[in-house]
């Protein structure tokens, strides 16, 4: 939550931009206004639920985007079933700066539902699986990223700002439909949303939401003020990620913060002094493979 805007409203969190995208359904006779439906309803769900007890002003905002890219439709028989992936995306604000910061970045890749055109799309915490577990599996993975971008903004504000959030999307892991076909929510079934959640909250990983607080409140929100000490305090303190790296190889929190924080670390690279750069080079190319060759053609 932006705690520097004086401006003072009763609000929702979020202004998500939904976009459903249907091309790889053809010849199924999929009536197109139920697309029409589908993302307005999306955009109310997440766009008009009061997720915390906090009051936003409008300005205070959080911008995100979805992307719902329809894979299938008749899933398990039923015509009102689609199978899907989902690409969240969100921004943060950087004091005193004309350009945002990536917050989320993933791509969500297991995901079945089902939609019925003109029926609202209702989620209790308190009842996550609801009474139809298709029906709910889309609500409940819509819910758990709200509170993970949400847990992640309050994180970079304030030390462990958003462990509450955390616990919410907890709890929708813990309660998650579960039906034929729906996966995602169990600990059996690989890098999935039950170990993002599980390693934001776990004491082994602590120091990379230390990091996150960091590099926002403590480093990015400076870099109008002291641009050198700031990024400096910002690509020192890698190294925290580094050792959480070293005790916990190949975890998925770690690649889920370098999809939205690789362009921007790559940035503030560049900024260093050349005679800087490897150390930071050795850490960043041992965190983001992916991107190793980028980093180290900043020697």
């Amino acid at each position: 939550m932006v705690v520097w805007c004086g401006a003072t409203a009763n609000a929702q969190e979020l202004n998500c931009k939904v976009t459903i995208l249907h091309d790889k359904i053809t010849g199924t006779g999929v009536d197109p206004q139920v697309y029409v439906g589908m993302q307005r309803a999306i955009t109310d769900f997440m766009n008009s639920r009061k997720w915390t007890t906090d009051e936003f002003a409008t300005t205070e905002k959080i911008e995100c985007n979805i992307l719902l890219n329809l894979t299938s439709n008749n899933v398990n028989g039923d015509p009102a079933g689609f199978a899907a992936t989902l690409n969240i995306q969100s921004v943060r604000p950087v004091y005193n700066a004309s350009y945002t910061s990536t917050m989320v970045n993933y791509v969500d890749k297991d995901l079945i539902f089902k939609y019925s055109e003109f029926n609202p799309l209702n989620f209790d915490d308190n009842r996550v699986s609801g009474s139809d577990a298709m029906t709910s599996n889309l609500t409940a993975t819509l819910a758990y990223y709200a509170y993970i971008m949400l847990a992640l903004d309050y994180d970079s504000f304030s030390p462990n700002g958003g462990t509450a959030l955390l616990k919410k999307a907890q709890n929708i892991v813990n309660n998650a439909p579960d039906s034929k076909g729906i996966n995602g929510w169990k600990a059996t079934e690989g890098r999935n949303r039950y170990w993002i959640v599980d390693q934001l909250l776990n004491t082994r990983f602590q120091d990379v939401r230390n990091y996150w607080y960091t590099m926002h409140r403590e480093g990015l929100d400076s870099m109008s003020v002291k641009p050198n000490e700031a990024r400096t305090r910002i690509l020192t303190n890698i190294k925290k990620l580094y050792v959480v790296n070293r005790e916990n190889p190949s975890s998925i929190l770690m690649q889920f913060i370098f999809n939205a924080k690789g362009d921007e670390m790559l940035r503030l690279l560049s900024m260093a002094p050349k005679a800087e750069r490897q150390q930071y080079i050795t850490l960043l190319t041992a965190l983001d493979v992916a991107n190793s060759a980028k980093y180290n053609a900043q020697k």
